[in-house]
Order: structure tokens, then C-alpha cells, then sequence
């Protein structure tokens, strides 16, 4: 039987549907219940101090390619009629990787990752700290507040997370960070 008419029989007779399957970080039991005890406590703060959403500065960093590149999987085009339409691009395309962060207050960034000449760069833990002392450090507002990152490993370097504990008081929230007692997970002994 043809691809075509088992798409037919799938859709049409048995009406299913095509899925695109979503790969998701698996979770045991212990992961959940630190999870859910995180939720209550930080329930709480929020009760306690329910201004701490607009004191929390969440960033991020993205690779973007300059020419344009998609990634196929979730790229579709329509046409009326096959046109097998290429897609060339070069094996090294060049791209370049920016940083931002988002907070009540608005939107700090974009910092480009470059070198002198304006070429892109790896983001180390030493670039990350520098970009942290020179770009963000500037603006921040002297009453200092709550940093969010994720787990990339310039950002969880040692170096790294000893300047946004100095800078954010240890109010760092972070893969592999410790957080203060503030977001601390109390013991469920």
C-alpha cells in the first residue's frame, strides 16, 4: 500500500491526525516534589512580598544565522504545485549570537557577542562576565534585584555566577546556582 492511501485510510476513515512528537526533559518523582515544594514556598514569598515579579530580570541569549536559514522541521510552504524547491545555504554560515534581558522596567539589550572586528564569538564564561561588568552593570538601577538565567555552561562557569552573586546579592536563580534563602526549597524532613 502507498504512503498516500495509508495518509487516506489514517485521516479520513479513522480521523487521526498528524502530531509533530515534542521531546520534553523526563521527570522522576523526587524532581516533582522539589518542584511542587518550590512552587508553595515561592507562593508564599510572593504573598510576602508580592512586588518581587517586578524586581526580577529574566535573560537569555539566541543564535541567529545572517542568511536567513530556518530550520526545516517547522518551515512549510504552499504552493500550488510542487516546485521542489531548494533551500542553498553555506555549510558555515555565518551567524551571530545576541543577549537580552526583560524585566517590569522594559527591555535591556541587545548585546551582540563579537569580537573587535565585528565578527561573531563564542560565548564563554570570560566574554559573559565581561559583557555582565561592562554592558549590564551601566543599567542597572542602584537598588539591585533578582537574576534569572538559564543553563548554559558560560553562564553556570564559576567565574560567571561569582560575579551575579556579587552583583544580585545572591539573588540568582540559575541551573546549577545557589539561590539565597530567599527561593531556598525548605527540607521536607
Amino acid at each position: 500500500m502507498c504512503d498516500r492511501s495509508v495518509q487516506h485510510i489514517l485521516h479520513s476513515d479513522l480521523h487521526l491526525h498528524p502530531y509533530k512528537l515534542q521531546i520534553v526533559q523526563s521527570l522522576n518523582d523526587q524532581d516533582k516534589e522539589v518542584r511542587l515544594q518550590f512552587s508553595c514556598h515561592f507562593q508564599g514569598i510572593l504573598t510576602e512580598n508580592p512586588d518581587l515579579p517586578n524586581k526580577l530580570l529574566m535573560s537569555y541569549e539566541a543564535h541567529f544565522h545572517s542568511h536567513g536559514i530556518v530550520k526545516k522541521q517547522n518551515f512549510r510552504y504552499w504552493p500550488d504545485a510542487n516546485s521542489h524547491k531548494l533551500h542553498q545555504h553555506p555549510l558555515y554560515d555565518p551567524k551571530f549570537t545576541v543577549w537580552c534581558a526583560v524585566w517590569s522596567r522594559g527591555v535591556i539589550g541587545p548585546y551582540f557577542f563579537e569580537d573587535e572586528d565585528g565578527k561573531a564569538i563564542t560565548v564563554t564564561s570570560q566574554c559573559y562576565t565581561e559583557m555582565i561588568n561592562e554592558f549590564l552593570v551601566p543599567k542597572l538601577p542602584p537598588k539591585h534585584n533578582t537574576f534569572q538565567q538559564n543553563g548554559a555552561m558560560a553562564h553556570t562557569a564559576l567565574s560567571s555566577m561569582a560575579v551575579l552573586h556579587f552583583l544580585f546579592l545572591q539573588r540568582v536563580i540559575s541551573h546549577v546556582g545557589t539561590m539565597d534563602s530567599l527561593f531556598a526549597v525548605p527540607n521536607s524532613t
